[in-house]
């Protein structure tokens, strides 16, 4: 079989991390997380250019009706993100492999960083919002971090953890997979998205040795 690609770009909050845990836990249940957490990614998501992230956060909790100290909460446990638990050894085996590794994240610089450390694997590019000016789907994340991973677009996934990530890379020129963990409602537009439910299967589809399906 031939190598489908030569580099992965990565959602970090929800293909990465399992961020949907801390947002329930600080909101004081799912249900309200939940909320919460929709909100946010429908705020950063149809923000356009880059305005504080943690402001966004907050917004968003005061939309939701979480507590009011649920923002600053959130930042404050930033450290207990962990990855999911396949992350570490999937991204690892491909490191050994020889494919360059990034990010694209929808986070302030710094809340990014340590996000990505959580992870537990070096990667080459972490290209938050902040840096690029502009968030997701906005073309101007995804390309930073094509420049900064210097592969060409073709030759790059891009792993979603929201199924509004992929309009945005595509756009760029990369194909994308959905790793939907939480079963997200699938949105227009994407119907022919290859899916899954954990990043098990992701160094066989790079490597061309298994296919997706939508």
């Amino acid at each position: 079989m031939t190598r489908r690609y030569d580099a992965v770009l990565f959602d970090l909050l929800s293909a990465l991390v399992d961020s949907w845990s801390l947002w329930n836990d600080v909101a004081g249940g799912e249900h309200a997380g939940r909320a919460w957490r929709e909100e946010y990614l429908r705020l950063t998501y149809d923000a356009g250019a880059y305005r504080s992230y943690e402001a966004i956060v907050a917004a968003a909790a005061r939309a939701s009706a979480v507590p009011d100290d649920a923002a600053q909460e959130l930042v404050d446990r930033w450290g207990e993100l962990q990855p999911w638990p396949e992350a570490p050894e999937v991204l690892a085996t491909l490191r050994r492999r020889g494919v360059p590794l990034g990010v694209v994240t929808n986070c302030s610089d710094r809340l990014g960083r340590r996000a990505a450390e959580a992870v537990g694997v070096d990667f080459e590019v972490v290209a938050t919002a902040e840096r690029a000016g502009w968030y997701k789907p906005n073309p101007e994340p995804y390309q930073l971090a094509l420049r900064e991973l210097d592969v060409p677009a073709d030759r790059t996934l891009f792993v979603s953890g929201s199924g509004r990530d992929v309009p945005g890379a595509r756009d760029v020129g990369m194909d994308a997979v959905w790793h939907n963990r939480v079963e997200l409602a699938r949105p227009d537009g994407v119907a022919d998205l290859p899916t899954v439910a954990t990043l098990d299967p992701l160094v066989e589809y790079v490597f061309g040795e298994t296919d997706l399906q939508g």
